[in-house]
């Protein structure tokens, strides 16, 4: 194990995913990631013999570095596992050096060291430190990382309600460790997922802990919701609700047809979970006309689902990924889309008016269409030639 941190450029060649969108200021780490394996390095010993688990890595930084003891790797992104698998590659580490787990499923066993960088999202927290109580014990070496400013009274105060003593590092390049002593008799049950209902018609909507707009309707996809009868005859017809979170479009979409096929799609596996949740509760009997597809945008479309003509993409396209704004996720959902539409198929697409959604489109598509607009959103519509 290389104990020097200044090494890190010279030892790991990482990158951040996708591989065609780099940018020379992109690194795939940042000082979070060097500050909590500089501390594991000088301070932990006896590293090979410790079982370890790494929370929320976002591009494989720590599942790289700490390869070689063969750590369980947890996430609730498909994009950061696709990450980590590629700079694996990229520094000759077989895949198999990382035990994988996503945030829907179970893991098993005690862990001697938890690595969790701390999420932008505090319920997402909460659940994995409720899920550590079945995992620790008290001799487990807990420690936390992230961005100074992400970490509150509040943030320790949950470590301390599910977990045990904590305590904080002094800050250092705006970032700061969390140091948890578990005592290893905890056993709150977690909140999630947290419920509420539509009013016409009255769906119950479930969401994990990680799925946008958890606790109410978001207001974009309520402007959608609202314009869903302008929406093109798609009875007997096939459509993806790309980035749909809790399924709250295709829900409708399939409750407003007949026989229409609709694939659920998200980066999110607790996403992907809540929306399929969301379909057995509510129109159970069109379970079979539904597809759920956790992925990266429509990378792979045709290969990874069994729709084979596409008439209709909708979408509210994010405008951050983890913690960095960007919108090139707009950008490949747009060229995605068009990609797997067939001749005459359309996307339709809800935005904040201030993000430049058309100019997008009228370059991939020719042509953007505005079917309704309010003093915050915009619904846009591109058909493909």
């Amino acid at each position: 194990m290389n104990t020097s941190l200044t090494l890190l450029n010279r030892n790991l060649q990482l990158v951040r995913y996708p591989q065609q969108l780099q940018h020379p200021s992109w690194q795939a780490w940042d000082a979070a990631d060097e500050y909590l394996i500089e501390y594991v390095e000088q301070n932990i010993t006896n590293l090979e013999t410790l079982s370890i688990s790494i929370y929320n890595d976002d591009f494989g930084t720590l599942a790289c570095w700490f390869a070689a003891l063969r750590p369980q790797w947890v996430t609730d992104s498909y994009v950061a596992k696709q990450s980590c698998l590629i700079n694996l590659q990229q520094n000759n580490m077989p895949a198999e050096s990382v035990e994988f787990y996503d945030s829907v499923t179970a893991i098993p066993g005690k862990t001697d060291l938890v690595l969790l960088k701390v999420p932008k999202t505090t319920a997402l927290l909460e659940q994995q430190l409720i899920d550590l109580q079945s995992r620790v014990s008290a001799t487990t070496t807990v420690i936390a990382a992230g961005k100074a400013s992400l970490i509150h009274k509040s943030t320790l105060a949950l470590f301390e309600k599910f977990l045990g003593t904590t305590s904080t590092s002094l800050a250092k390049k705006k970032a700061r460790l969390i140091f948890c002593e578990p005592t290893a008799d905890k056993s709150a049950l977690s909140p999630y997922p947290t419920i509420w209902f539509t009013e016409k018609p009255k769906f119950e909507i479930s969401n994990l802990a990680n799925v946008f707009a958890r606790q109410q309707l978001d207001i974009g996809a309520r402007f959608m919701l609202e314009h869903l009868s302008k929406l093109p005859e798609l009875d007997n017809k096939t459509v993806v609700d790309l980035g749909c979170g809790n399924g709250i479009l295709g829900l409708h979409i399939l409750n407003q047809t007949r026989q229409t096929k609709v694939v659920f799609v998200d980066e999110s596996y607790m996403a992907i979970a809540s929306a399929k949740q969301n379909i057995q509760t509510n129109l159970p009997q069109q379970l079979s006309q539904s597809e759920f597809m956790v992925n990266n945008c429509l990378d792979d479309f045709a290969k990874k689902s069994s729709a084979t003509e596409i008439d209709l993409v909708i979408c509210n396209p994010p405008f951050h990924q983890q913690n960095t704004i960007t919108d090139h996720i707009a950008w490949q959902m747009f060229k995605d889309t068009k990609a797997v539409l067939k001749k005459g198929g359309q996307l339709i697409v809800v935005g904040n008016r201030h993000l430049d959604y058309p100019s997008k489109l009228k370059r991939l598509f020719g042509k953007a269409t505005t079917v309704a607009t309010n003093q915050k959103f915009s619904i846009l519509s591109a058909t493909k030639l």
